[in-house]
C-alpha cells in the first residue's frame, strides 16, 4: 500500500487528493488540525459537484512515513506546516511541493533533510474553491523532476511519476527543472500580481490592447532581466510561450492571488515581487515595476486584511 499524505486540502491540494485516491493500493490521508480538521471529516470536499471523504490525521500524531508528501498550503502558511509535517516525513519520503515561487523546496529540503524533496510546478489547471466545494475545468499538468534530469530519471522522479500515470494526470518531467521553475515564477510574478492588484480575472489581460496586459508584460520583463544575471536561460520567447498558454485559460476565471484578494485572504506577494526585489537587490537589477505591484499589495495585505 503506498500511503500520501497531503497538507493543504484547498484548491490544488484538493483535486490532486482525491485524483490519488482512486488509484488502487493508494492510501490518502489529510494533513489538518482543529476546526479545521473537524470541517474536513464533518463535511469533505465537494470536487465539481462529487463528494470526496478522505482520513484526516492531526500534525505530529504517532504514524508510519509517508511514501509520498504533497505539500498544498499558501506560502504564508509554510512556516507552520513545516512543523505539521513532523511524522509525516522520514528517509526515504518523496516530497512533491505545489506552492507558487520558487522558494519553498529549498525550504522544505533544509527542515527535512532525510526527505527527497522534488522540484515541481504545475501548468494549466484551473481550481477555484468555495469553502468545502471545489471546481475546475482542466487539471493542466504537473511538471517535475530534480534540478537536472536525465532518462532514466532518479528512483523518487520514477515513482511519482508512475502515481500519475496510474491515476491519469499529465506530467511532464523537465530536463532543467530549474528553468521550468523560473518560468513559472515569470508567469505568477506578472499575471498573479497584476490581476491581484486589480481584482479581476483572466480577460483584464487577455485583449492584445490591453493596459493590464502591457503592465503584466513590464513585470515579466524584469523577471528575464534577474532571471539571466542569475544565470538562469530565460528570454523573450518564454513570454510567447506564456502568451500562448493564456489565450487559452477561462476569461472570466481568476488567478490564486486575485482569489485571495476577493475573498480577504493574504496574498502570496511575498515570494513574487518581494523575492525579485531581493534577488534584484542582490545582483543590481533593478526591477521598478515589482517595486511598485509588491508595495501595493503589501500595504494592502498589512493594512486592510
Amino acid at each position: 500500500m503506498t500511503r500520501i499524505a497531503v497538507l493543504g486540502a484547498g484548491a490544488m491540494g484538493g483535486i490532486y487528493a482525491a485524483t490519488l485516491q482512486a488509484v488502487p493500493g493508494v492510501h490518502v490521508e489529510l494533513v489538518a488540525a482543529g476546526e479545521r480538521a473537524h470541517r474536513l471529516r464533518r463535511d469533505g470536499l465537494t470536487i465539481n459537484g462529487r463528494r470526496h471523504d478522505f482520513p484526516v490525521i492531526e500534525p505530529g500524531a504517532a504514524t508510519k512515513p509517508a511514501d509520498l508528501v504533497i505539500v498544498a498550503v499558501k506560502y504564508p502558511a509554510l512556516a507552520e506546516a513545516l512543523d505539521d509535517l513532523s511524522g509525516q516525513i522520514g528517509p526515504g519520503t518523496v516530497v512533491l511541493s505545489l506552492l507558487n515561487g520558487i522558494t519553498s523546496e529549498r525550504e522544505i529540503a533544509a527542515a527535512y533533510p532525510e526527505a527527497d524533496v522534488l522540484l515541481s510546478t504545475t501548468v494549466q489547471v484551473d481550481p477555484v474553491r468555495h469553502g468545502s466545494t471545489i471546481d475546475y475545468t482542466t487539471l493542466g499538468r504537473i511538471v517535475l523532476g530534480e534540478p537536472r534530469n536525465v532518462p532514466p530519471w532518479s528512483a523518487p522522479v520514477r515513482f511519482v511519476t508512475d502515481l500519475l500515470t496510474r491515476a491519469g494526470l499529465a506530467w511532464e518531467v523537465a530536463e532543467d527543472m530549474t528553468r521550468q521553475l523560473w518560468w513559472k515564477f515569470l508567469i505568477n510574478v506578472g499575471v498573479n500580481q497584476v490581476t491581484a492588484a486589480l481584482a479581476a480575472p483572466y480577460f483584464a489581460v487577455q485583449a492584445e490592447d490591453s493596459p493590464a496586459r502591457a503592465l503584466m508584460l513590464a513585470a515579466q520583463r524584469e523577471v528575464i532581466a534577474v532571471a539571466t544575471a542569475q544565470g538562469v536561460d530565460l528570454r523573450e520567447a518564454d513570454l510567447d510561450a506564456w502568451l500562448e498558454v493564456l489565450a487559452h485559460l477561462g476569461p472570466g476565471q481568476y488567478t490564486s492571488m486575485a482569489q485571495d484578494v476577493l475573498a480577504g485572504r493574504r496574498t502570496e506577494v511575498a515570494i513574487f515581487g518581494g523575492e525579485l526585489r531581493r534577488l534584484g537587490a542582490e545582483l543590481g537589477v533593478p526591477v521598478p515595476i515589482n517595486t511598485v505591484l509588491h508595495q501595493l499589495l503589501e500595504t494592502r495585505d498589512r493594512f486592510l486584511v
